[in-house]
């Protein structure tokens, strides 16, 4: 048995959470739910970040202090794990105490081995990014090129952190390990900007007072990319009362981030952990935007799909599978209610809901819910065999997409199944009895091992669909044909029915 630790970014509580967030903790689920069922050790975390310049001023623009906002705001997003069927061990947000403590304690480390300076930073800042752009991350018209506003002029007295001391370290790093960032692109992108010359940056903010202390001179505060990319770390060591993890789980295997946030936590974050002698991840997964209009869905651009929305008319699984199913995860991929609709009908319903509701019904017709017994048909090993491997391989390197595609096969080879041999002919000829023993239970069969294959995507289908065949195990080590012991199949309500309400 492995470990495996997998973290989604900590996300902004200046706004609810929108289809964006859910887009990456969908994802990382996954991730996490496929490697329980392989037996493994697994920890997955999420959580909310607090601290800094967008939270303080969207808090004062609606008359509150920034505690107000982030107690407010972090628990809608803690709701949205539940309703998105997310299996997180733990919620970190930034305000825990054990978080500020922990980041003090790593960050003095820093300091105390000689790579924090005080300085004076002049340059380009944009307050929704609360980042500092140099020259080549700025838009035409001195805009952020995320967000679009015009960008500030910033001038402050500011401890330095020495960034260009891991200039070479980290080309090394690139060098050595070419699987750490990914997909390639990213690693391109993330390798250019180091060899295009580190600057040291701003480890403190002089000017703002929601943030964590700074040990060493309360009249800072930590610039808050430091104190949000270490909840990766301090969360082990308090997400299980009197227990300290980070022995167990550290380094992260995975870090899923989007692409805006790619500077910080392929550059600044093995640096920062060089820099306190901490272990680096293994991979850090950067995934594309979700578009609307051409643009990343944003809260501040108002382009966005409501995830609550969508689950209540169509429920959580399909939001799940449409997540990851239309765009592949990884690239940028336009979104939209149609396409939503498309795939519900045309898969969620007609492929596997259909599938489930013929195998179902003809066992209670033809056999009065017992599930023939015997060899699963020869006729589908080609597509079974070593299944639960192949989509294992490909979430190892975290491409969820065609993973899905992989484990939804199987789901048409059955469809495909039901048309040749054709059961409800077979039932019309007594003589060809063993012939429809066979197909019945190679459907129930087939149907039972996709069903623990796709369950990291859709887990609550899973579990009804294998609770109608009197099954409860999502071991993959019983995801072959034959492996299982179905005897007697229940009754099942319309998984996807096709009479769902329209989306808005």
């Amino acid at each position: 048995m492995g470990s495996f630790y997998v973290t989604t970014p900590i996300y902004y509580v200046n706004a609810a959470p929108h289809l964006g967030h859910a887009y990456t903790t969908i994802a990382a689920d996954v991730m996490a739910r496929h490697r329980r069922q392989r037996g493994d050790d697994v920890f997955f975390l999420t959580g909310t970040d607090e601290h800094g310049e967008p939270v303080a001023d969207a808090a004062r623009a609606q008359g509150l202090e920034p505690q107000e906002l982030a107690d407010r705001n972090a628990e809608r997003f803690k709701a949205l794990m539940p309703r998105l069927d997310v299996s997180n061990d733990f919620f970190i947000r930034t305000s825990d105490p054990e978080h500020v403590a922990r980041v003090q304690e790593v960050l003095q480390r820093v300091h105390d081995n000689g790579h924090v300076y005080m300085g004076t930073y002049e340059g380009w800042y944009c307050p929704r990014c609360a980042d500092f752009k140099v020259e080549n991350e700025i838009e035409e018209g001195n805009r952020c090129p995320i967000h679009h506003i015009e960008l500030t002029r910033e001038q402050e007295d500011n401890y330095f952190f020495r960034l260009s001391t891991f200039q070479e370290p980290l080309e090394r790093l690139y060098a050595e390990r070419p699987d750490f960032v990914a997909p390639r692109a990213r690693y391109n992108e993330a390798l250019a900007f180091i060899r295009g010359g580190l600057q040291d940056v701003s480890l403190t903010r002089a000017k703002l007072t929601w943030g964590v202390p700074v040990p060493w001179d309360q009249g800072h505060v930590f610039y808050v990319w430091f104190d949000a990319l270490l909840n990766y770390y301090t969360a082990l060591g308090y997400a299980r009362p009197g227990e300290d993890l980070t022995s167990r789980f550290w380094p992260a295997t995975y870090h899923l981030i989007g692409k805006d946030i790619l500077k910080f936590h392929t550059v600044f974050w093995p640096a920062l952990l060089m820099a306190a002698g901490l272990s680096l991840p293994e991979h850090v997964f950067v995934h594309g935007y979700l578009l609307m209009d051409g643009e990343k869905m944003s809260k501040s651009l108002g382009n966005v799909l409501d995830p609550f929305e969508v689950m209540d008319r169509f429920g959580s699984d399909a939001l799940r599978y449409y997540c990851l199913r239309d765009v592949s995860f990884g690239q940028d991929g336009s979104v939209s209610t149609a396409a939503f609709e498309a795939r519900y009908e045309s898969e969620l319903a007609n492929e596997l809901g259909n599938l489930a509701s013929r195998t179902i019904a003809m066992l209670l017709r033809y056999r009065d819910g017992a599930v023939p017994s015997g060899p699963p048909d020869p006729a589908l090993a080609a597509d079974f065999d070593g299944l639960a491997e192949r989509v294992g391989a490909l979430i190892d390197r975290a491409e969820i997409t065609a993973a899905l595609d992989a484990a939804w096969r199987p789901v048409r080879r059955l469809n495909r199944y039901v048309e040749e041999q054709a059961p409800w002919n077979l039932a019309k000829d007594a003589d060809r009895a063993d012939d429809l023993d066979r197909v019945l239970r190679s459907l129930a069969e087939g149907m039972r091992v996709a069903m623990v294959v796709l369950s990291p995507w859709l887990p609550e289908t899973a579990r009804r669909l294998l609770a109608a065949l009197g099954t409860d195990d999502l071991s993959l080590a019983g995801a072959r044909l034959g492996a299982g012991t179905l005897e007697r199949v229940e009754r099942l309500e319309p998984l996807f029915p096709k009479e769902a309400p329209t989306a808005a």
